[in-house]
């Protein structure tokens, strides 16, 4: 069914007079889901109230939307040791007595209206500034139960959506450590299994690859699907036809080859309009080949996500334009995915044992098959390069894929866009390509613990891979000089590349962070050696 707009009065009319409800699908390729709960369109059109975030109801008229993560709960413990929730315009008083949770009850007849005609609708934990995070398992195990009585079977007299029964939960983490998720996750799940419904867990990684917020959890538990943020990064969606930016191919391997779940759903994540993220909208004219192209390559994709239903509505019903790609596409292909790239570089910054088999295509007739158990440092080519006239790496810097740089004695090529991510860091940037044929050769290893998987290849790869994750600093071996670097505070908000001095090291940022310990779990912090 095409939902043209010149349509859409007569489809919301008809929808209204005989309807035949479709039940929502997780297996379905066409599915389409739109965060609703933050006035996106209205943070950014403030003179426009008319038509700011409208109630939930509103956008379950018609058959275009099939999953609604309301967003957000932004605060696992707040007052009253409950969470608090964020709707934005919708809903912001009152509260429950001796607690900052909303008691927004007055929802619950628009939520099982939306229910009733079919879709799902779920709550999403955490949000960009989201202040969400356990201590330990055994914490994060018993919060499971607060989540169940608040929003799903449970009973509790401060549930913040009246007799409403949620779906299930997304977990859109963009900040904190990982600690207590698959505990919290799992005594979910077995909470949910023993309801009187269906039930689902999604999560909403960033499209670099491993995620840092969430990535190990996507790997111990088993997700029913992940709303893959492909915008306000490199690899987002204006660099479809970047090879070496656009890791779509990465994430759907994950999910057939790495996932506890393997029938997980891949979406694509994309801002319903140019006011809806930083970077990474494009046309419904250029998305639709994107989504059509990719259901028809990966038997994981899912379909699409949408930030969020205020744009969408107000961008020309951007909304129908992608729900008509999706059911316009073709099917997908048998679940065994080859995955075909071009120079791809995949950094794991998790422990890994890894069976790989890599089938390697070269202009011959003769096929090699290797099985190895891999443990890297970052991408290197062998042999020595020229570095005449090639500038040294500088922080600060923005450089774009093909861009050439020294740094450390050897020649490096950015493998996409990279400001501020060190040649031979964590974040994959760069492709080292041997040590300067007239510089003095001076090698840099680089140790992690636990080990991290780094595979280059031009080829077409079938990964079989078992997981035990948690992540820990990249540490550099030697000494360095710390000379007017200051020591790292908590409570001070850092950005990839600041440097900071800790336990008599030299640090320095992966990404943004604040209160991450350098050393701890969350990963923000390369290790560069002893202070000389």
């Amino acid at each position: 069914m095409m939902f043209s707009k010149s349509r859409l009065t007569c489809v919301l009319f008809l929808s209204f007079v005989t309807r035949t409800i479709a039940q929502f699908n997780m297996s379905s390729n066409q599915n389409l889901a739109v965060y609703w709960g933050q006035n996106s369109y209205g943070a950014v059109n403030p003179s426009d109230p008319a038509n700011w975030q409208q109630p939930i109801s509103y956008y379950c008229n018609d058959d275009v939307i099939d999953t609604i993560p309301i967003a957000f709960l932004d605060e696992f413990y707040s007052t009253g040791n409950l969470p608090s929730i964020n709707l934005a315009n919708t809903c912001t008083s009152p509260l429950f007595p001796g607690t900052n949770l909303l008691n927004c009850s007055s929802l619950a007849a628009d939520i099982e209206y939306c229910q009733a005609a079919g879709k799902i609708v779920t709550i999403s934990l955490g949000g960009a500034s989201g202040s969400v995070g356990f201590t330990n398992d055994t914490e994060a195990a018993a919060y499971a139960q607060t989540i169940w009585d608040l929003f799903l079977e449970g009973s509790s007299s401060t549930r913040p959506f009246g007799s409403a029964v949620l779906d299930g939960i997304d977990m859109d983490i963009e900040g904190g450590s990982q600690t207590g998720f698959v505990s919290f996750l799992s005594a979910l799940r077995t909470l949910m299994d023993g309801g009187s419904k269906p039930y689902y867990i999604t999560a909403a990684p960033q499209c670099p690859y491993p995620d840092a917020y969430i990535g190990t959890t996507l790997n111990e538990f088993g997700f029913d699907a992940v709303y893959v943020q492909f915008y306000n990064n490199y690899c987002g969606l204006t660099n479809y036809d970047n090879p070496n930016a656009w890791d779509y191919s990465i994430w759907a391997n994950w999910a057939t080859t790495i996932s506890p779940n393997p029938d997980v759903k891949v979406y694509i994540g994309a801002p319903a309009s140019s006011t809806a993220a930083g970077s990474g909208y494009v046309s419904p004219s250029t998305f639709t080949p994107i989504i059509q192209q990719t259901m028809a390559e990966y038997s994981s994709f899912g379909g699409v996500m949408l930030w969020d239903a205020s744009q969408a509505y107000e961008n020309d019903r951007y909304d129908i334009s992608v729900k008509d790609a999706l059911l316009g596409g073709t099917s997908a292909p048998p679940s065994t995915t080859t995955i075909t790239t071009t120079t791809t570089s995949t950094t794991t910054t998790v422990p890994t044992t890894t069976t790989t088999t890599i089938i390697t295509t070269v202009p011959t007739t003769s096929t090699t098959s290797t099985s190895t158990t891999s443990s890297t440092s970052p991408t290197t080519t062998s042999g020595t390069g020229s570095c005449a006239g090639v500038a040294a790496w500088q922080t600060g810097v923005a450089y774009v894929g093909g861009d050439e740089v020294t740094y450390g004695g050897d020649l490096w090529t950015a493998n996409w866009w990279s400001e501020d991510d060190v040649p031979g860091g964590v974040s994959g940037d760069w492709t080292n390509n041997g040590a300067c044929a007239t510089m003095p050769t001076t090698t840099t290893t680089i140790t992690t613990t636990p080990t991290t998987t780094s595979t280059t290849v031009s080829t077409a790869i079938t990964t079989s891979t078992s997981t035990t994750s948690s992540t820990s600093p990249t540490i550099t071996s030697g000494t360095v000089s710390c000379a007017g670097v200051a020591a790292w505070q908590t409570g001070a908000a850092y950005v990839g590349g600041d440097e900071v001095t800790y336990g008599g090291d030299l640090w320095t940022a992966n990404w943004w962070s604040e209160s991450d310990v350098p050393g701890g779990d969350s990963g923000d912090w390369t290790n560069n050696g002893a202070c000389v």
